[in-house]
């Protein structure tokens, strides 16, 4: 979290007796799906608008997997909640939790995300850990064993970032190169074949790249400059390249350099440009698009006229937005996890409820969860 002072310098510094303002609260609120509990609120019965979790503010980062939740706390502890079949919550057993379980006592974890079945996490040493599912080498240990609790990928201090896609990851290295393993059967891993990884393999040679986001079977990534790139399974367009074709290795996007936030969903993605407009291309059903539609695109379209799109999440058939005022909109397909309270698609963004506070998205496979 950054704090901002306006002015600046020591020029006009006015000394008052006002009350420093309080902290900001971080609440966190989850909707959608609960068979297993992954809403954590105590219970599995499933809500259509946004339920608080608990009255705890420090949350601070969420992930949604396949049906089960992970975050981070302000104080770097991890917590873990929903289904455990694959001992996706790292409790070294695989029972489901209906509520957010501490993982461990560790106190310095920094970044994580979720898979299909898998948890992928950075600690402030900038090391690397999973636990979870591991038939396809997602877990990055150099096997296919499935662990029940973190396990460090390797011994290296220089991981930036992680996206953990349905059964494969990508990752940036603090020095600009991207790294990829799992399963790979559509070249989803940008290696320029069809073969498995079960540790991080360096994709090309290039030390430019700064964000990265792996779906189901395609990734996409931002370089440094701006330009946007994307490889892997392209059966709906979701490469964004205009045509179907499958690519093993990353393919620019056209030739903007103004792209400057990602998500890869199921069969399509969205992103965000610097001038805060939202595009999204791929599979186009239920209206995940937000076009208006259900119609496939293979080249991005831009949604609406809004140049105040600010933070993105995709998943398998819907998805959440942040805008700059701090309201939240989803949709897609609905079944209740699109927050508006019933359970009716949507093919354009839709405001959920009035509140202005939101900071934080995450969306599993149905459902959802929200900082504010």
């Amino acid at each position: 979290m950054a704090v901002t002072f306006s002015g600046g310098g020591y020029a006009g510094v006015v000394i008052t007796t006002t009350q420093p303002s309080p902290p900001p609260e971080f609440y966190l609120w989850s909707w959608g799906g609960n068979d297993y509990g992954q809403l954590g609120l105590g219970n599995t019965t499933s809500y259509s608008s946004p339920k608080q979790i608990g009255a705890l503010t420090t949350w601070s980062t969420i992930a949604g997997g396949r049906r089960f939740c992970a975050a981070i706390k302000t104080d770097g502890t991890v917590w873990t909640w929903g289904n455990n079949s694959y001992a996706a919550l790292g409790l070294d057993d695989t029972a489901n939790r209906s509520s957010p379980v501490q993982v461990g006592a560790l106190t310095n974890w920094s970044k994580i995300d979720a898979g299909a079945n898998y948890c992928a996490t950075i600690k402030t040493d900038s090391t690397m850990w999973s636990w979870g599912q591991n038939n396809y080498g997602q877990l990055g240990l150099g096997n296919i064993t499935y662990r029940s609790s973190p396990v460090q990928i390797g011994a290296l201090t220089n991981w930036l970032t992680v996206s953990a896609g349905y059964t494969h990851c990508t990752a940036i290295k603090t020095n600009g190169t991207l790294w990829g393993w799992g399963l790979n059967t559509t070249g989803q891993l940008g290696l320029t074949d069809e073969t498995n990884r079960s540790s991080p393999v360096q994709i090309g040679a290039l030390t430019t790249w700064l964000i990265v986001s792996a779906g189901y079977q395609h990734s996409v990534a931002i370089k440094t400059d701006g330009t946007l790139w994307a490889w892997g399974v392209n059966t709906f367009g979701q490469l964004g390249l205009g045509s179907e074709a499958t690519r093993y290795s990353p393919n620019q996007i056209g030739a903007l350099t103004t792209w400057s936030g990602i998500s890869a969903g199921s069969q399509h993605t969205m992103a965000i440009k610097t001038d805060g407009t939202m595009w999204s291309w791929g599979r186009g059903s239920s209206g995940r698009l937000g076009l208006g539609n259900t119609t496939y695109y293979s080249s991005p379209k831009q949604i609406g006229a809004l140049t105040t799109w600010s933070k993105i999440s995709a998943t398998d058939f819907y998805n959440l937005a942040i805008k700059t005022d701090g309201t939240l909109w989803s949709w897609g397909g609905n079944g209740g996890r699109l927050g508006l309270g019933d359970t009716a698609d949507r093919s354009s963004p839709v405001q959920i409820g009035g509140l202005t506070n939101w900071s934080t998205i995450a969306n599993g496979t149905n459902h959802s969860m929200a900082i504010g």
